[in-house]
């Protein structure tokens, strides 16, 4: 499991816990963070392998997750638990992530630095290895560049004109929004290009 699905200690023995239950569902864990504050949350994001979850699909999980983590009980304190789907500007998670999103633009940050930096924004041009490609610009010229996913330490897509085009797209071909909603939409974010 990589740092970018579950990144601590605990995140990771949770994990551990939920990714079966979540996985027996037909559904892949994205990403899963224990978060602190008053009462604390345990934010879980997933999907279908093929992408796309529902709400009804997302209150069975949490159903699901809850049962197990009353038996288990990992955590001591009291909190809040969120079942979610990964959005549009979603986290990358997974190797697959960054080759199913080849084209779109991303942030990537490592955990250690590479050529002086950490922090690395471009389009992203698929995976070869273990490696995450992603275009950048380098003194005014783009070059694609490697990234050991192992380095990775937080990627999430940029919310682009292209991307939103894309999940609409998406969503369109799963039947989920009708042409007439979809126009509506164009409309909206055509709009705010002006």
């Amino acid at each position: 499991m990589s740092n970018l699905v579950a990144n601590t200690a605990i995140d990771r023995r949770l994990a551990d816990i939920v990714g079966p239950v979540i996985e027996d569902m037909g559904f892949e864990l994205v990403r899963l963070r224990l978060m602190g504050g008053k009462t604390a949350t345990l934010q879980i994001m997933a999907e279908r392998p093929d992408g796309g979850i529902e709400v009804d699909d997302c209150a069975e999980i949490s159903t699901a997750i809850s049962a197990i983590l009353d038996v288990e009980d990992p955590i001591e304190d009291n909190y809040t638990l969120e079942v979610g789907s990964p959005g549009i500007d979603r986290p990358l998670t997974r190797l697959k992530d960054f080759d199913a999103w080849s084209g779109y633009v991303a942030k990537i940050e490592t955990s250690e630095l590479i050529d002086g930096r950490k922090r690395f924004k471009g389009n992203l041009a698929g995976v070869d290895g273990n490696e995450v490609l992603i275009e950048i610009e380098n003194q005014g010229e783009e070059v694609t560049i490697g990234l050991d996913f192992d380095w990775l330490a937080d990627a999430k897509l940029v919310l682009t004109d292209e991307l939103i085009r894309e999940a609409l797209r998406q969503r369109k071909d799963a039947g989920q929004i009708d042409e007439a909603q979809f126009d509506e939409i164009q409309e909206i974010t055509g709009s705010e290009e002006d």
